[in-house]
């Protein structure tokens, strides 16, 4: 069961201010959690006993003044285990997600200070594309090229369509979470990140484009028959990258043997037998593929996408599409 407080701020983005659907409606999936919703929206959040404190820009920097050799997430480590706090009114913030992004960027070279901001920024560490674009993001801060509109673009492949399928819909969320790191980063470095308007109105766009695509979706789970369900095929980003990287490394996959500069002709035996084994590859690599998808169900139950019905849909229609590949 969910908090009070967690209650109240889902609730509380119910309704549109100043339009008119201003009155919000909370509900929930099932009839029989109505009375704990109704239950949890009538109590007031715990009080805060505690305030959390995060160490500043300025007290890391005098402790990489005195080891200048020293990460940044080394610095946090340090910082942490020489602190002292009241603990009747103070605590640490959690900076579990601030270390992992310093690990993420310590390899790139960035002032100090800007490396603090980046590992501010408000980022999903589960999700691989928003981490791979902060990545990039650094990268191209780092040797000063501008971090434009076209340039986000071509990473994140504009204009969208609507998704067909529950891993669409994940995408184009990661998508989101990207423009979202953008205009948090436009705030602090707004030279760098120069085109924040229209950002802002492709992020709207992009809002229209994932609530179209929750209809499609709700009424893709519910029709076995959709000719689309048959699509729910793909992968999660992390084997979706490892297969292209598989699938590019055999596509340029080069010898000496091979090549003409060696001296050595090829053979027609040869390229058969090289053929051979890149399909063998390929096979492999599809087929663990087909075995990630148990894994992306349960997580997906996990973090509350869907619900164990629709898993047991989705994996009777996966079952039907690799027979039907077969």
């Amino acid at each position: 069961l969910i908090s009070v407080s967690q209650a109240l701020q889902i609730a509380g983005r119910a309704g549109r201010f100043g339009t008119q659907w201003e009155t919000g409606y909370v509900t929930t999936y099932r009839e029989e959690e109505l009375k704990p919703l109704k239950e949890l929206l009538s109590k007031s959040p715990d009080d805060i006993l505690q305030a959390g404190l995060h160490p500043t820009f300025d007290q890391l920097e005098m402790y990489a003044y005195h080891l200048p050799a020293a990460s940044l997430s080394n610095l946090v480590d340090i910082f942490i285990s020489l602190s002292t706090l009241d603990d009747s009114m103070y605590t640490l913030c959690h900076l579990d997600d601030f270390k992992f992004l310093a690990d993420m960027i310590e390899h790139i070279k960035l002032p100090l200070k800007a490396k603090y901001t980046f590992c501010c920024a408000p980022i999903n560490r589960k999700m691989p594309m928003v981490n791979t674009m902060f990545l990039k993001m650094a990268r191209q801060f780092s040797i000063g090229e501008l971090i434009t509109f076209d340039w986000l673009c071509t990473q994140v492949g504009w204009p969208f369509s609507p998704p067909e399928t529950i891993l669409d819909l994940v995408h184009l969320e990661a998508i989101h979470d990207v423009f979202d790191i953008y205009l948090w980063l436009s705030y602090r470095f707004p030279d760098m990140f120069p085109d924040v308007n229209i950002v802002r109105e492709v992020q709207t766009e992009l809002d229209t484009v994932i609530e179209e695509g929750v209809v499609n979706i709700v009424q893709l789970l519910k029709n076995k028959e959709n000719e689309y369900s048959s699509r729910i095929t793909s992968l999660d980003e992390d084997m979706f990258e490892s297969k292209s990287r598989s699938l590019k490394k055999l596509k340029n996959k080069w010898t000496h043997e091979d090549s003409n500069l060696a001296g050595k002709k090829k053979s027609a035996l040869k390229a058969k037998t090289n053929k051979v084994e890149q399909n063998e590859n390929l096979e492999d690599v599809l087929m663990a593929s087909k075995e990630k998808k148990g894994n992306l169900l349960d997580r997906l139950l996990q973090e509350g996408v869907i619900t164990k019905n629709m898993a047991e849909n989705l994996k009777r229609e996966i079952k039907e599409k690799v027979y039907d590949d077969k």
